[in-house]
């Protein structure tokens, strides 16, 4: 099997793809799928597909595919999922409170413990039966409860203070909503940054430019 650190970031996330897809593969009650089957599920080619599992070891058989509960599992467990690490987020405004709402904590490898916030109007809500804390408590729930996670929906302008305390008491990997370049100021910090913007503005060139990309979409060719 393929050294993980040796594996590209672009598989990396494909990864999490591969898992929901097959997921709900499984929960209709697919048992097995080739890699063309796979790939015109999911808009790749079944070469890459195959590239992409075959990083990490021999999953399918000839002639048969892969197995859909197995490859699922074995997803998870390259990913991680099952090891719940214990989570924080730093802002509870609007974004703060739509990811700890509506985000599947325990199923993708977390568990949310504890959420901050400054302002006196949300300090001792509660969130999915969590109270927002004081975010002057931050290094004494973290001395406490030894979070490895934070993720970050504070302003720009507060983010690098924030920051700065985190990684003083041993948080090194972020989820990152923020506009400060964590990575950049910290180097070696583990960052997942994820710019809301920049997402529509791609969706605005896309829509502005639909005829051009239709006209150079790849031609499948794998059999």
């Amino acid at each position: 099997m393929a050294r993980h650190e040796k594996i590209s970031i672009s598989v990396i996330r494909r990864l999490p793809r591969y898992y929901r897809f097959l997921g709900d593969l499984s929960r209709n009650g697919v048992l097995r799928i080739s890699s063309k089957e796979l790939s015109a599920r999911m808009g790749l080619t079944a070469s890459q597909i195959r590239q992409d599992l075959n990083c990490f070891g021999g999953f399918g058989q000839q002639g048969y595919g892969y197995n859909v509960d197995a490859l699922h599992a074995e997803i998870g467990s390259i990913l991680g999922i099952s090891k719940i690490f214990p989570a924080i987020i730093v802002g509870a405004g609007n974004i703060g409170r739509a990811i700890a709402m509506n985000i599947g904590f325990e199923n993708m490898g977390f568990k949310l413990t504890g959420i901050f916030d400054s302002s006196p109007d949300v300090i001792g809500m509660e969130i999915r039966g969590i109270s927002v804390i004081d975010v002057s408590q931050l290094e004494t729930f973290c001395k406490a409860h030894k979070p490895k996670i934070a993720v970050i929906t504070v302003p720009q302008q507060a983010a690098p203070d924030i920051v700065d305390r985190l990684i003083k008491l041993g948080i090194e990997s972020f989820w990152n909503f923020s506009h400060f370049d964590i990575a950049f100021n910290y180097p070696g910090i583990v960052v997942e940054n994820v710019h809301l913007g920049d997402s529509l503005m791609t969706l605005c060139y896309m829509t502005n430019n639909l005829s051009a990309l239709a006209a150079h979409q790849p031609q499948k060719t794998e059999k």
